[in-house]
């Protein structure tokens, strides 16, 4: 075999194991914030308790912490393998518990539910850490890890709109228990496959009192140099608000597309799957090449305020309920949705490109991990009272306090340093 011939098949099995690992960080992440919501609302459950499924969240932001002892013990491989295993499991006793639970009165039944989404939470998290840990380990240098970070949003991407298209669907013509059943196939699929296919990178550790210290230093001295950088206080406030006007019109964004415009499972499927997916991910490249053009200070002020202001789109909506019945409406409530996710993916990309540019060369992987673990603490906690809001004041009002939780980060914008590369 030819040097050039060894490179292309080592090149095809790297988009491979990098397509697979990174397909099965969407997949559960998905069935937790997503179809969760989905589930319970078709159930009947009251939208107080539906806004408190924002704090599934919650693990993402706290992953951090605990990332640090995956490195301890064994490999990320053999984390990853054995995680992906109890995701598969968790989710098909998720679907035999909805296939008993047929209506919202079922109490017993939906708590059980309830719990086992709160510890595949935290299992999903975790399975973030295994897969981006392994990606490192894979491809050690930039170069390589730059060359496949394409491919790995893609990946994703594809378990999002998979997620929101196929098991949605599945529920929706079927009913739930084989949609949680296609989602734990799938995710099953992937665990044999990753168990007998993917590349070992590193060897076993024993986790000796050495191994154990020099990691809980590295732990510490990326915290604290990250809560040394200039102006941090105003970092960290903008950080955790950029988003947060936009994130908690999403909180009840499916209880609301379901429940007062009556939208069905299918449509959801629809609206969710392919014109919100693509429409962030057009955003997403639209913001891109946006920042590319002109800098990150020049194009964050359009790009916050196209995000911000176009909640009142929304708030249209809430205000003229076009019902998802009829061709006119339905049309009208994909054409708004789509342009938020646009703008949203917008937001999203000058986000990122931020928290990307406060990384400090040495500490580039755990600052990273800390600033896109804050960024959405405020958005989930408040975000779990969004359902309570609801109740009180309705969904037009909750579309209207989105717009004004999102004025502090555009305040902030005068404030917060802006690093150009």
């Amino acid at each position: 075999m030819t040097k050039a011939a060894a490179e292309s098949k080592k090149a095809r099995r790297t988009s491979l194991w990098v397509s697979s690992t990174y397909f099965t960080e969407g997949l559960p992440y998905m069935i937790v914030r997503f179809i969760s919501t989905v589930f319970f609302t078709d159930l009947g459950v009251r939208e107080a308790l539906l806004g408190f499924i924002n704090f599934l969240g919650i693990p993402w932001n706290l992953k951090f912490i605990w990332a640090p002892f995956l490195d301890i013990f064994g490999t990320k491989r053999g984390w990853m393998i054995r995680i992906q295993a109890a995701i598969t499991a968790t989710v098909f006793i998720i679907a035999c518990l909805a296939g008993f639970a047929q209506s919202g009165t079922d109490g017993h039944m939906l708590r059980a539910v309830g719990f086992l989404f709160i510890a595949l939470a935290f299992i999903s998290a975790t399975n973030d850490i295994a897969i981006d840990a392994y990606y490192m380990e894979g491809l050690t240098d930039k170069q390589g890890q730059a060359a496949y970070s394409g491919l790995r949003i893609m990946a994703y991407r594809l378990a999002v709109i998979y997620s929101r298209t196929v098991i949605v669907a599945i529920a929706g013509f079927i009913n739930w228990f084989w949609g949680f059943t296609a989602g734990s196939l799938t995710m099953g699929a992937f665990f044999v496959g990753h168990a007998f296919l993917l590349p070992r990178f590193e060897a076993e550790r024993t986790g000796d009192g050495r191994h154990w210290r020099e990691k809980l230093r590295e732990f510490g001295e990326s915290f604290i140099s990250y809560l040394k950088q200039d102006r941090i206080a105003v970092v960290l406030a903008f950080i955790v608000t950029y988003k947060l006007g936009d994130e908690l019109l999403f909180a009840m964004n499916t209880p609301f597309l379901m429940r007062e415009l009556g939208v069905t499972k299918p449509q959801i499927a629809w609206l969710g799957g392919l014109v919100g997916a693509i429409s962030a991910i057009a955003g997403a490249m639209l913001g891109s090449w946006w920042i590319k053009k002109v800098g990150l200070r020049r194009a964050i002020w359009p790009i916050t305020l196209l995000m911000n202001v176009n909640i009142w789109a929304y708030v249209f909506l809430a205000w003229f309920k076009p019902s998802a019945a009829t061709h006119e409406g339905i049309m009208l409530i994909a054409a708004v949705h789509g342009y938020e996710n646009i703008a949203a993916g917008l937001g999203n990309i000058a986000l990122m490109i931020y928290l990307m540019r406060l990384c400090m060369a040495k500490y580039k992987a755990g600052h990273f991990a800390i600033g896109s673990a804050i960024m959405s603490v405020g958005a989930n906690v408040i975000g779990g009272f969004s359902g309570v809001i609801v109740e009180n004041i309705g969904y037009t009002n909750l579309f209207i306090l989105s717009f004004f939780a999102a004025l502090p980060s555009m305040i902030l914008l005068f404030f917060t340093p802006m690093h150009e590369e």
